[in-house]
């Protein structure tokens, strides 16, 4: 760079970078932010490829998933079609019953009881709340032995609560979500202010009036959230219901699925794995659909507890 062109530089207010300040700067942009994009890239593909690969053997009519290293090598329908054949459709109407069913009761029973913890100040309140802080620790599938055994003796004096029933099943889910979907919708409920309450109260409303139609058009958020994650944790759900439902007909759709492959000489991955691609779609639409939700229901309640 000569004088003239440094003295024009200076004169415009401009200084013409070099060779040397344009790879420090490449170089901090990448220490502050590049890395980043390289480690979002990282965690992108490695999210991305096992649900590439399932897509993959699903429509490969090999009914394998080590038939072939290359993605996409065959592609066919028949794994879809030979769905039609099985009991598939009968397993998703199962898991879409029981997971509806059990979202629907784990929103009403976990509102109604933050809802008291919340609004009521009574003997035993701060017991009460420590005993469900408590009790979420632990996961439901550790009782599933003491569960199969209740459900032994309740089913001699009540066969719909029996073995083998779908009703038992969503019961125990209901049981299970309770403390840790109340402690989360208490938070929540906490945010309301206690003066809608009270002018509610001088208006003549009573405490269900006041719920039904003040509180919970307040706290749709959280009932969202919690609504999602019951089906997403039902739908999944494998363990409890493999010990309770016993026949075919009322297996849900993971119980099914792993009937499939349970065994490894006759295991048909193929068709496993085009039973897995559908049964993400109610999942991935239903989470598409409640989005919106989910960030201001997890963290509003947050911020007081």
């Amino acid at each position: 760079m000569t004088a003239s062109t440094i003295s024009e530089s200076r004169v415009s207010g401009r200084v013409t970078p070099g060779p040397a300040r344009r790879r420090r700067t490449t170089g901090a942009w990448f220490a502050d932010t590049g890395w980043r994009h390289v480690v979002g890239v990282v965690f992108v593909v490695y999210a991305v490829f096992p649900i590439v690969y399932v897509v993959s053997a699903s429509l490969s009519a090999g009914g394998t998933l080590t038939g072939s290293n290359q993605l996409f090598d065959t592609v066919s329908g028949a794994n879809y079609a030979a769905l039609g054949d099985t009991r598939f459709w009968s397993w998703v109407a199962n898991s879409v019953q029981i997971a509806v069913v059990t979202s629907i009761g784990t929103v009403l029973m976990g509102a109604a009881a933050a809802y008291a913890f919340s609004r009521f100040r009574f003997e035993g309140r701060r017991a009460g709340l420590t005993t469900l802080l408590i009790v979420q620790m632990f996961p439901q599938m550790l009782a599933f032995v003491a569960i199969f055994l209740l459900l032994i003796s309740l089913g001699e004096v009540v066969p719909a609560l029996g073995l083998n029933s779908k009703v038992a099943l969503v019961c125990v889910y209901l049981g299970g979500a309770l403390g840790v979907n109340t402690f989360l919708m208490y938070g929540f409920f906490n945010t309301i202010p206690r003066e809608l309450d009270e002018a509610a109260k001088i208006d003549g409303a009573t405490h269900a009036q006041t719920y039904w139609t003040i509180i919970l058009r307040l706290v749709t958020p959280i009932l969202a959230v919690v609504a999602l994650l019951s089906i997403i944790a039902t739908f999944g759900e494998f363990v409890i219901a493999r010990v309770l439902l016993q026949s075919e007909s009322n297996w849900t759709l993971a119980v099914g699925l792993y009937s499939w492959v349970s065994s490894l000489l006759e295991a048909n991955w193929g068709l496993f794995a085009a039973g897995a691609v559908i049964s993400t779609i109610p999942i991935l639409v239903l989470f598409l659909f409640l989005q919106k939700y989910i960030v201001g229901g997890l963290t509003a309640g947050s911020v007081k507890g």
